[in-house]
């Protein structure tokens, strides 16, 4: 996970989603009526989907694994847990399939005071909760928030934890080639390794590169060439 920014929505898209909101709130619908609404509500869905994808990490990549590609707008808190915020726009977060029909599902775990214990990528930022050890791309948690995300989403699933490794070693390769070809003066060549450091999948990793980009150890993790890119390039 890396922290996402979102975006504000036009003047239609937000009329259209407080109607829906108001409309089931009069109602006072429970689950199924409002999962029947979200499901009859192509147009809106269609929407949110342009929006969430352009907020998404690298080409479309799933907000909570940061691999798969992001093909549900998933619904943070739960339709089940919270039927009213059926269409709340600071809801919605995309989603691979694997991590929202067979991880997350209607999971919404809460602390005692009832806080919610899942990171929320537009919200928090992951690697306060979170600290990835690149070299086994196994993610340990700081908090008990981090921990419930890891659980909860499947993080620390092999496929996952294999790809983040070979992305720190992906990313490792990539930044000293970008700090060559800078040194070299070839600008077209270096932006087009920047292009494919950026929308590349697992942008955790990178992310969690530049935040420790100046830590004691990292010229000995990372290489001296790479944290000189990391140091050097406008992120």
């Amino acid at each position: 996970m890396i922290p996402i920014e979102r975006v504000e929505l036009d003047g239609v898209m937000k009329r259209r989603l407080e109607a829906k909101s108001a409309l089931l709130r009069a109602r006072r619908a429970g689950t199924a009526e409002a999962r029947q609404s979200w499901r009859s509500a192509r147009t809106i869905r269609r929407g949110l989907a342009e929006k969430l994808t352009g907020m998404a990490p690298g080409l479309s990549r799933c907000m909570y694994c940061g691999d798969g590609e992001g093909t549900d707008i998933d619904h943070f808190r739960p339709i089940a847990s919270d039927p009213f915020g059926t269409f709340l726009w600071t809801n919605h977060l995309l989603a691979c399939s694997h991590c929202n029909s067979n991880m997350k599902r209607d999971k919404y775990p809460c602390d005692a005071s009832g806080s919610c214990l899942l990171v929320d990528p537009c919200r928090d930022d992951p690697h306060e909760h979170m600290e990835l050890n690149f070299a086994t791309g196994i993610y340990f948690p700081l908090t008990a928030k981090g921990a419930s995300t890891i659980e909860v989403f499947g993080l620390g699933r092999p496929v996952l934890v294999v790809g983040r490794a070979k992305a720190f070693v992906r990313c490792k390769a990539m930044l000293s080639h970008w700090l060559v070809l800078t040194g070299a003066g070839d600008d077209s060549g270096a932006e087009e390794v920047y292009e494919s450091l950026r929308l590349q999948p697992f942008a955790d990793v990178l992310y969690a590169m530049v935040r420790r980009r100046d830590a004691p150890g990292a010229p000995v993790a990372f290489g001296r060439e790479a944290v000189a890119a990391l140091r050097a390039i406008r992120w």
